[in-house]
């Protein structure tokens, strides 16, 4: 667990505005699947005059090299210790099914990608499931296309846009606030008011807990 901690960095904006609370995350963080349900909760509830704000923080750059088997092994680690901590559902076919590589950043686009349509928050969950329910690979581009059409989503238009500058570029923004604001991983969540930004407890049971602290930090 995290605490919340204070800081020094200066809002987004010197003109008066909505508090914002900043998410960073990257898809094929396993802490992140971890974390959904509890996000799921959460956002339900947040104030309505709270601007929800997605920052695809990047785990890892693109690589087309197959992951070495010690990080594999590293890896199925990790899912055994969120499974055993929260519950979690994790297919441990992937690791059979598919030659992992250690890129995440494709995912990433991804997201910012669907966001072009409408559906940030969509293929982020696909994603997700894909990578952990269904043992598909998001690091391959036909997966995620796949996940696109799959959504509905003008395929076609979101391989272009994923594939572009356009994409690259907000993505880069994205990942540069997110090492702006006070965060020591993903998931975390950063709530900034006319006051500064507060690194919320990263708390993976309770969602009340999270929402408490936002209604106080957000009431004055």
């Amino acid at each position: 667990m995290t605490s919340s901690t204070t800081s020094t960095f200066a809002p987004t904006s010197t003109s008066p505005g909505p508090d914002r609370l900043y998410y960073a995350y990257d898809p094929m963080c396993s802490w992140c699947w971890g974390f959904r349900p509890v996000w799921d909760a959460l956002k339900k509830e947040l104030p309505s005059d709270l601007e929800l704000v997605y920052l695809a923080g990047g785990l890892a750059p693109d690589n087309d090299q197959p992951m070495p088997e010690a990080m594999q092994q590293a890896i199925q680690g990790y899912w055994r210790d969120i499974q055993s901590q929260l519950g979690t559902e994790f297919n441990f076919d992937f690791w059979n099914n598919n030659v992992p590589r250690r890129s995440t950043y494709i995912s990433c686009r991804a997201a910012i990608a669907a966001a072009n349509q409408g559906a940030q928050e969509q293929m982020i969950d696909a994603v997700q499931r894909a990578y952990y329910l269904r043992a598909l690979n998001p690091s391959d581009v036909p997966v995620l296309v796949q996940l696109a059409q799959e959504l509905g989503l003008d395929a076609e238009q979101f391989e272009t846009d994923l594939l572009s500058d356009a994409v690259q570029q907000t993505f880069e923004q994205q990942m540069t606030l997110a090492r702006q604001l006070p965060i020591d991983g993903f998931p975390s969540l950063v709530l900034e008011t006319e006051r500064g930004v507060v690194r919320l407890s990263r708390e993976y049971r309770d969602h009340n807990v999270l929402l408490r602290q936002i209604q106080s930090l957000h009431a004055n």
